[in-house]
């Protein structure tokens, strides 16, 4: 998968890096944390890539659209015997490791654990419990989705937490940050 918004403005090839080098950087962040990892292929699973080393299971990612494919992926870890999931993009470069640790950490005590992303959206996503409702008929992709997702909380009774607002990799105006990192 390309950054498909960068491939328009720096092209097919320099998004390809961009893509590499978040990939890199979730891989570096994600193999720190004490838990069992997951990664969900869209197309196909490779089986030669950064994620083959024992650490991470690998599946392929079901569902007709995003909102769809990422419910699947907790209700598969859920129906697994899970009681807290978190499921992180791999577009955020400014996510660290402790970002994931306080996402288990405050699932002690809070039903819902969201990382905010500067465009609306979010970067991180945790639950100890399946709710179908975060993921169906949202605006993924605009800046509604977090207001969507915390309107959604506030009718299901549900308490959560907010991480600290980062910012994601989706377009040339976001560069600076991958030179940032480097």
């Amino acid at each position: 998968m390309v950054k498909t918004r960068l491939a328009k403005t720096i092209g097919a090839q320099e998004a390809v890096a961009v893509y590499r080098q978040l990939l890199l950087h979730t891989y570096n962040i994600s193999i720190k944390c004490n838990a069992d990892k997951f990664v969900f292929y869209v197309d196909f699973i490779n089986e030669d890539d950064l994620w083959s080393n024992g650490s991470y299971q690998k599946f392929l990612q079901q569902g007709d659209d995003f909102g769809e494919r990422i419910l699947n992926a907790f209700e598969l870890l859920f129906l697994q015997g899970y009681k807290k999931v978190t499921i992180i993009g791999s577009d955020c470069i400014e996510i660290e490791t402790s970002h994931l640790h306080q996402a288990f950490d405050f699932l002690n005590d809070c039903d819902v654990v969201i990382g905010p992303a500067q465009d609306g959206g979010y970067y991180l996503f945790a639950m100890k419990a399946m709710y179908k409702q975060f993921f169906l008929n949202k605006n993924r992709g605009t800046s509604l989705l977090l207001q969507q997702t915390l309107k959604d909380i506030s009718e299901l009774h549900l308490t959560y937490h907010l991480l600290p607002v980062l910012s994601d990799v989706d377009e040339e105006k976001d560069m600076y940050l991958l030179h940032h990192r480097q």
